[in-house]
């Protein structure tokens, strides 16, 4: 059932050779620390007043995200979660985190406070 929601523009063919066309999400090759842009804030929007440290930007495939994120939540010894080209770390850890990626060669730049 979830192969039908994929198809791209064909609803039904008769021919029996007919050969579905399906989306296919193609992940952006991971770029090396050195061409990375991060960026670093505090955000408490939508999470009832708690505080994330919330790091964007990161382009490149999944799973190289969450490696990173584990990196980070190990260091900062704190929990968060990683997905969509971003990085959620729980609590204030704006300045450790900076520090962390600079020390991994990545080009940080903090915003806000």
């Amino acid at each position: 059932m979830k192969e039908r929601k994929n198809r791209i523009n064909i609803v039904y063919s008769t021919s029996p050779d007919f050969k579905y066309e399906y989306n296919e999400d193609v992940e952006p090759e991971t770029l090396p620390p050195r061409q990375q842009n991060l960026s670093v804030s505090l955000d408490k929007k939508q999470r009832k007043g708690k505080i994330v440290t919330l790091v964007s930007g990161f382009v490149g495939k999944n799973i190289d995200l969450e490696m990173l994120g584990k990196l980070l939540k190990t260091k900062c010894g704190v929990g968060g979660t990683a997905k969509e080209n971003e990085i959620l770390i729980q609590g204030n850890f704006i300045d450790k985190i900076v520090l962390l990626l600079k020390d991994e060669g990545y080009n940080v730049r903090k915003l806000g406070s």
